[in-house]
């Protein structure tokens, strides 16, 4: 979908004259219709004005966090952070975010925001779709709940819900428990995600499956990717595909 109006919320100047010659030197036809600088003027104009295609929006502002701004004013135009610290991506996806971009921002990773914006709405109904999908096979299917595993001369049961992340390593499935303890699990990547709750577990790509309290930090990696940082598991990156990355947020938000 064609971007044709943008509001900015910035509360440096140099950084909104920055953003404003990128984004018209990229988009020439586009038109910003006004560039607020803190919660309280962005509130105001949101509630009398026509709102955008599109926010870019700064994190910190001179009278809080941007944040605050979705708790006093309604609107569903998407948006994009723009900051100079990264320790607020996560709860940036909680919003109506399709990116996240650092400061000093270049030309090229906005070229690439511009576009996933134009191609979101593509994607929009195929996620709806999938949710739909989910949510229907939830109410007609049991999930595992837990695992019998061989122990010394007999057995042991693991519940599932104990369980942050499956991953497979030289063809050997693996499942890494809150405690840290590590168990080899005999089902495939393959045979577990037909087995678990998709409302509680993910597959993030060929290696990984992880459970939705496992994820300590989401940050925007390379050509729309996204990397996900698992708890128990600091030195593990799990890269989420650009395919897959809009589906891994709705999971995360529903």
């Amino acid at each position: 979908m064609k971007i044709n109006t943008v509001l900015i919320v910035e509360d440096e100047k140099p950084n909104s004259d920055r953003l404003q010659r990128l984004l018209l030197s990229i988009r020439p036809n586009i038109e910003i219709l006004s560039v607020e600088d803190s919660i309280s003027s962005t509130v105001n104009w949101l509630k009398n004005n026509e709102h955008p295609d599109i926010l870019f929006m700064d994190v910190r502002l001179s009278d809080g966090l941007s944040f605050e701004i979705f708790n006093k004013v309604e609107f569903n135009s998407p948006v994009i952070f723009t900051t100079a610290y990264d320790e607020y991506a996560v709860r940036a996806f909680k919003y109506n975010s399709i990116d996240y971009l650092l400061k000093p921002i270049e030309a090229e990773m906005l070229e690439e925001s511009l576009k996933k914006y134009e191609n979101f709405f593509e994607m929009v109904p195929l996620v709806s779709m999938a949710i739909e999908g989910v949510v229907n096979y939830i109410q007609t299917k049991e999930y595992r709940k837990r695992f019998l595993l061989s122990y010394r001369d007999g057995y042991k049961t693991i519940l599932t819900q104990d369980i942050l992340y499956f991953y497979t390593e030289n063809g050997i499935s693996k499942g890494v428990l809150l405690n840290g303890q590590t168990e080899i699990i005999p089902q495939t990547l393959e045979e577990l995600e037909k087995q678990l709750d998709p409302t509680q577990f993910f597959r993030a790509n060929r290696q990984f499956i992880v459970h939705i309290d496992s994820v300590k930090q989401i940050s925007n990696y390379f050509n729309g990717k996204l990397k996900v940082e698992l708890k128990k598991a600091p030195e593990m990156e799990v890269i989420v595909s650009r395919e897959k990355s809009s589906l891994f947020k709705s999971w995360m938000d529903y």
